[in-house]
């Protein structure tokens, strides 16, 4: 039995409760009982403090009740005086919101969400032959999977992908280390857990059972982004199946984007491929199409699907079948000497197509291959290669000008180094109204690089990639950023991909425009 009052300060109120015990005990048993129940079943509403406070300290606060040691009395064993504290809104609002989700399940409007009951990695083989890691999570009615796919050029600050590092099996890039982390580490901690819980599993995952850091963030060295992502992707296709929504429509709920309606994107076809994709000579690594002009999805496809065999027909004509060969993603790589030829011959096959004013250029530079000693060599793949031909940042540029005059381009992705900030702010000036100049190798899907690009004003789009951060909630976390900020976001596939088709969903549950594929 007992009394409580409470005295209210403008944000925070705190609760004087006075109390007689039916049975005897200590201040620190009583204390020690409440913080139990803190951490084990009122997890979430009761939270505990033994410090020093003021009210201010519980401003938006979200327990319904803060306990306060250091304020407590015990008059005798059996009479003391209890301290707690809440915010006035959130205090209540809260359990209010939990209130009404609970009430959502018995009342049978929303279905009782569905409970993790194993989770199973093992290793699969991607696009370009080479191993990553496949998950499967079964909850009690419905098994669902996912792969997560993995890039050629990546850049420095991506989340860390786990490699066995065993040059006897599968030239040392083998993954059964991060499978491993996921059967043994991760799998064991999920059982049981809310598979609508998507930030809470991720944050788990990420924080506590890897907790590596860097300059930039959690790194995932410990665990591997590629085994936490595997898991994470298929959190999240099971929470969208227990709250009885298509993926896409569960992914713009939990990353607070409308729902009332959806855009299907613009593809972006890679066509031709250089850098680190491809044998021929060409620096830049991609060159794409992106048929902007098209009315519906369906007609960009068609429109790309053209523009494609079109350009093969010009590419066979001008430097003969052996030239017709692909690269790792898909697109041609003709031995030509020079990014300029490579334009020329994809502005001819526009043309030819019928498609040249529906259709735009973009390219993924990938610049950072070719940085040495603060300049870009365009001619990388050359041993050869004269250190009196290669281009600083502002003459780089340059040739970035006169590509937007010449060709109908858009879309410049990765122009400057990773850590060249300088050079991406002096482009974002002359150019950033004109032409979308998008990160890659430079923001690495980094809610922390895109707070230094917004900073200096590097760029104006994102391009997102899941498996640069390693998990679904700082990925929407990341694009989250880049769209209050007025920037555009790509989402994008990697050259070694699966067949996971889980960034279709993502790009139309963002919203975003554009998907590389």
């Amino acid at each position: 039995t007992g009394m409580a009052f409470r005295v209210p300060t403008p944000d925070v109120s705190v609760v004087d409760l006075t109390c007689r015990l039916e049975k005897s005990a200590t201040m620190d048993q009583i204390a020690a009982a409440i913080k139990s129940a803190g951490e084990t079943t009122m997890k979430g509403i009761l939270g505990y403090t033994d410090v020093e406070v003021v009210s201010t300290d519980f401003a938006s606060c979200p327990f319904s009740s803060i306990f306060d040691k250091a304020a407590g009395i015990a008059l005798t064993d059996k009479f003391v005086k209890l301290v707690s504290w809440y915010d006035n809104e959130w205090g209540y609002s809260n359990r209010l919101v939990n209130l009404a989700c609970h009430m959502a399940v018995v009342d049978g409007i929303v279905p009782p969400p569905a409970k993790i009951v194993s989770i199973k990695a093992r290793e699969i083989f991607d696009s370009r032959g080479n191993p990553t890691v496949e998950v499967d999570l079964l909850t009690a009615t419905n098994l669902f999977r996912a792969a997560v796919p993995s890039g050629a050029s990546t850049g420095i600050y991506e989340a860390l992908e786990l490699r066995d590092g065993d040059k006897g099996r599968l030239l040392g890039k083998g993954v059964l280390k991060a499978v491993s982390n996921v059967n043994e580490l991760i799998a064991p901690k999920l059982i049981g857990m809310d598979v609508t819980k998507q930030k809470e599993i991720d944050n788990m995952m990420v924080e506590i059972l890897d907790g590596t850091q860097n300059q930039w963030g959690w790194s995932k060295s410990s665990l591997g982004a590629n085994a936490i992502l595997a898991v994470s992707m298929a959190i999240c296709r099971a929470g969208a199946a227990s709250m009885q929504m298509p993926l896409y429509e569960y992914i713009a709920n939990i990353a607070g984007r409308p729902t009332d309606k959806y855009m299907m994107p613009v593809p972006a076809f890679n066509v031709i491929n250089g850098g680190s994709h491809a044998g021929n000579r060409l620096a830049c690594q991609e060159f794409m199409i992106l048929p902007v002009g098209a009315s519906s999805f369906k007609e960009a496809l068609v429109m790309g699907c053209e523009v494609y065999h079109t350009l093969k027909g010009v590419i066979k004509k001008k430097y003969g079948q052996d030239a017709c060969n692909v690269g790792d993603e898909g697109g041609f790589a003709p031995s030509v000497q020079d990014n300029n030829e490579a334009l020329d011959v994809l502005k001819e096959a526009l043309e030819k197509s019928g498609h040249a004013g529906k259709v735009k250029i973009g390219t993924d530079v990938a610049a950072s291959e070719f940085y040495k000693d603060g300049k870009y060599d365009l001619d990388f793949k050359n041993p050869a290669s004269s250190p009196d031909t290669w281009k600083t940042g502002e003459q780089l540029m340059g040739l970035y000008k006169e590509w937007t005059e010449k060709y109908p381009m858009i879309s410049i992705e990765d122009p400057f180094d990773q850590d060249d900030w300088a050079s991406y702010a002096s482009m974002m000036k002359a150019m950033g109204s004109k032409v979308q100049i998008v990160g890659d190798d430079l923001l690495v899907t980094n809610t922390k690089r895109i707070t230094k690009a917004l900073e200096v004003g590097a760029c104006n789009a994102l391009l997102l990639k899941v498996n640069q951060i390693g998990s679904i909630t700082e990925a929407i976390d990341a694009a989250s950023m880049s769209m209050r900020n007025g920037w555009g976001v790509m989402v994008s596939h990697r050259s070694g991909e699966t067949e996971d088709s889980f960034i279709a969903d993502l790009v139309v549950g963002f919203f975003t425009r554009p998907i590389k594929n």
